[in-house]
């Protein structure tokens, strides 16, 4: 009887997946001076897997795990349509990055404030295996590194760029009869947990990189005295938040090598006074100082 229960007891154990362990406080979202937390749009581009284990199912897990960990964190709107603007992270690369600078302003125009991308550089198991015995112990060891990358929309350059490590160790006890899918399954398992690991230990640094940068609205239409500004409730907008109103800053090139050095900020027109929301997330003003708004224009936090 003592020998079944152990046996049962050894099949559970080498049925269990790890568990992945959240430090919350590691990644608590960074106060703001302001009152109104406005929440950064970001399109976050889809992750790809250069390393020789785990194919583009690996590159799918970091990429939603990025989108499920930015969104707890409360500072962030995933915006789809920036990633529709950029395509993937794999083509950003392709091309040097070159299609982040050129359709920046079309980015800008949509609301986007930063661009999240990156790839897989490195994803591997190692195991070792006891040689002998009706049941065996078996030790596997994974370890990850993603690249991430940050372009600030707004200034048109990349601001941020780290190269993050998992890493994980499982222990379990399998008959040497063990199944060969299902030992298939358990490695990409494992695989996946590493890069999760990565993911969620970039979290912070990317909380502190999006804290220094300003959000950015845009007056999207005018229809009498009522301006309607292109973020609302969902961005964290409150109704009698001031906004300012600036004109399009001016790009500003290398005489030299006529590379682009960034973007001068705009100047000031006026302010708004936030007085009602509209749509999913949109945000009805009255002109609160100054004046010749036009639809175009530019808005921040006061």
């Amino acid at each position: 009887m003592y020998i079944y229960s152990l046996i049962f007891s050894l099949i559970f154990l080498s049925c269990s997946g790890p568990v992945i362990k959240r430090d919350r406080e590691s990644y608590r979202p960074i106060p703001r001076k302001n009152f109104s937390v406005i929440k950064k749009r970001v399109a976050l581009l889809t992750i790809f897997n250069e390393a020789p284990y785990g194919g583009d199912d690996l590159g799918v897990v970091a990429t939603e795990e990025l989108r499920m960990e930015l969104s707890k964190t409360g500072d962030f709107v995933i915006d789809q349509m920036g990633s529709k603007i950029f395509g993937s992270s794999k083509e950003i690369y392709s091309g040097g990055g070159s299609k982040l600078v050129q359709l920046s302003r079309q980015a800008k125009v949509a609301g986007v404030n930063f661009v999240l991308f990156g790839r897989i550089t490195d994803a591997r198991i190692r195991e070792k295996n006891d040689e002998i015995g009706l049941v065996r112990k078996t030790k596997s060891y994974t370890e990850s590194k993603i690249e991430l990358r940050i372009f600030d929309v707004n200034s048109g350059k990349e601001i941020y760029t780290d190269v993050i490590k998992g890493s994980a160790d499982d222990s379990t006890f399998r008959f040497f009869v063990s199944d060969n899918e299902e030992n298939l399954n358990y490695r990409r398992d494992l695989l996946r947990y590493g890069i999760k690991v990565a993911v969620r230990k970039s979290i912070p640094a990317i909380l502190d990189v999006s804290a220094k940068l300003d959000w950015i609205g845009r007056v999207a239409k005018i229809v009498g005295n009522k301006i309607y500004v292109n973020a609302g409730r969902q961005s964290g907008i409150n109704i009698t938040d001031i906004l300012r109103v600036i004109t399009e800053g001016q790009e500003i090139f290398d005489p030299e090598t006529g590379g682009l050095l960034g973007v001068s900020k705009g100047e000031i027109k006026g302010t708004l006074e936030i007085i009602d929301y509209f749509g999913e997330d949109g945000a009805i003003a009255v002109l609160h100082s100054g004046g010749s708004v036009v639809e175009g224009d530019y808005v921040m936090l006061y």
